[in-house]
């Protein structure tokens, strides 16, 4: 899921002001109305601007994050990232289990429209429609006919989706998929008003009154590259378990700054790097998680030294990433030599897809330093600069130049410079594949592999690296389709192709991302739905 930048935050004078502006000098952890009762008023911070809030065309973690506080689909993820009914009310499964049948809740728009199968008929053909061009079409490719839609083949009205009257949505499979209602919680299968949509056109999702909202909560203001404010949605149709009023976000991206605001109460939640987590390890309100994302390299293979395998399988032996982990981040993040995270899903046997799935690549300087040298021979290169492509943070910054200090002091004749980018800027230039190597990563979307695996299939949308292989490639068409119907074997296909992707060195794995963060005592209710805060059932106590 969702690519991401670092959780690291920044501020100047000028947003520390606007946070006091944004709340009216009132903030959620100290001040109260007259009846003793606690203002329902949140205030946290985001790492960056928000790139979009259109659910068709949005593919990063930090859209994400607000429309899952504004936008809601047939289900969500309660706290154990179970999903659970939302717009859908009821679901009938088919016996062979390739056709769903949901009921739905009769809810509203926030512009008082009446939300109806319709709205998710137009919302999933959308995302398939290759005029469209939306980089996640690929997530529904288990709808039938998606991928034969999206590719041409046929016309986006043969896909499987229809509303069998204004309540009633149904969907085909191709296959039997035992993650689909997890799969389904994500924005890309949110509805969509077509009347609302076609109306704004290229606007669509760039301004807060430019989206319609139907979750808990609405977008109210949006100041770009400064703030945005969520408030109440009183349309929402599980309204009376919504409990804060308003929730203001503010775009802050240094930690010393963000600490600062959250020791004079003006934020009510913090996420820490390295020298802060030590100075809060005895606070009862610093909280720790191991997230269900991986960090990891991107090397073009359009540049002849990444098109050399041995050249990747160099720069994947030489980097010593438990410093990056235990010094740098010090906030639980771990070291990881493989793609697929671990705790994330358990195969067919009950076990962790990374309890019987192995490692690669583990460091191995000597092997790497020889690995290198051959590439220089095969490609006749001798000296290269290369640049890296990286986020803008505090914490991205110090990771580039530890990155830039490891492969110069152990391949000799490599050059790294360092790019860094706002983040919609990096999320274009590596869709454009318009890099060399790249700090990235990626979150799931839906408890099993798959979610990480197929992005690498030759020409996926998230490949972004020019890797290919056909054994691969195989193995992960198969592990969609006919293996379906075998799960242990398609566990075991599923494995195979990491170990390929991984001994290839297609990408460079670095660590798996922990967080550690303090959330004020009195905030009460609040979770992570794969990965992303939720608000729904927060209040302030």
């Amino acid at each position: 899921m969702k690519k991401m930048s670092l959780v690291i935050l920044s501020t100047t004078l000028a947003v520390s002001i606007g946070l006091a502006a944004c709340s009216g000098n009132e903030t959620a952890s100290v001040k109260k109305a007259s009846t003793n009762t606690p203002k329902q008023i949140l205030n946290v911070t985001e790492n960056a601007e928000i790139p979009s809030m259109d659910s068709t065309l949005a593919t990063d973690a930090v859209s994400f994050r607000v429309m899952n506080n504004v936008l809601e689909g047939l289900y969500r993820l309660d706290q154990n990232n179970k999903p659970q009914p939302a717009i859908a009310k009821s679901v009938n499964i088919s016996e062979d289990k390739k056709t769903y049948t949901f009921k739905l809740r009769e809810t509203k728009w926030s512009n008082g429209d009446p939300l109806t199968a319709h709205d998710f008929v137009y919302a999933w053909k959308r995302a398939v429609d290759p005029s469209v061009a939306a980089e996640y079409a690929y997530i529904l490719f288990d709808v039938k006919n998606a991928e034969e839609v999206n590719n041409k083949k046929l016309p986006v009205d043969q896909l499987g989706v229809k509303a069998l009257d204004d309540y009633t949505f149904q969907v085909e499979l191709k296959n039997p998929v035992p993650y689909f209602l997890d799969v389904i919680t994500s924005p890309t299968f949110y509805p969509l008003n077509q009347k609302f949509v076609t109306q704004q056109g290229q606007k669509h999702g760039l301004e807060a009154n430019t989206v319609l909202y139907n979750g808990p909560f609405v977008l109210k203001e949006w100041k770009h590259e400064q703030s945005v404010k969520l408030t109440k949605n009183p349309n929402y149709w599980d309204k009376d378990e919504v409990k804060l009023e308003e929730v203001n976000i503010n775009i802050v991206k240094d930690v010393s700054a963000a600490v600062n605001l959250y020791q004079s109460k003006e934020i009510d939640k913090v996420d820490l790097s390295s020298e802060f987590v030590d100075k809060y390890k005895s606070s009862k309100e610093l909280k720790t998680k191991l997230d269900f994302r991986s960090y990891f390299l991107r090397l073009n293979e359009k540049n002849k030294l990444f098109a050399n395998a041995n050249a990747r399988k160099a720069i994947s032996l030489v980097i010593d990433k438990k410093q990056i982990t235990d010094v740098i981040l010090n906030n639980g993040s771990i070291p990881s030599d493989y793609l697929v995270p671990k705790n994330m899903s358990n195969g067919p046997d009950g076990k962790d897809f990374r309890a019987t799935a192995g490692t690669y690549n583990k460091i191995n300087i000597a092997e790497g330093k020889k690995l290198w040298e051959e590439a220089k021979k095969e490609t006749g290169v001798d000296k290269v600069t290369i640049q890296l492509l990286n986020y803008d943070n505090e914490d991205a910054k110090k990771i580039g130049e530890y990155l830039k200090e490891q492969l110069e002091k152990n391949l000799n004749g490599l050059t790294i410079t360092i790019s860094q980018q706002p983040f919609a800027q990096k999320l274009d230039q590596e869709k454009k594949m318009d890099y060399e190597m790249s700090l990235s990563s990626w979150g799931y979307d839906y408890p099993d592999p798959m979610t990480f695996l197929d992005m690498f299939v030759t020409d996926g949308a998230f490949n972004q690296t020019g890797y290919t292989n056909p054994t691969y490639d195989q193995l992960i068409l198969d592990a969609k389709g006919k293996l379906l119907y075998d799960l242990p074997a398609r566990w075991e296909a599923l494995k195979k192709a990491e170990k390929i992707l991984l001994e290839d060195a297609a990408i460079v794995p670095i660590y798996q991302k922990g967080a550690s963060y303090l959330l004020r005592s009195n905030v009460k209710g609040f979770y992570y739905a794969s990965a992303l805060d939720t608000y729904k059932y927060v209040y302030i106590d």
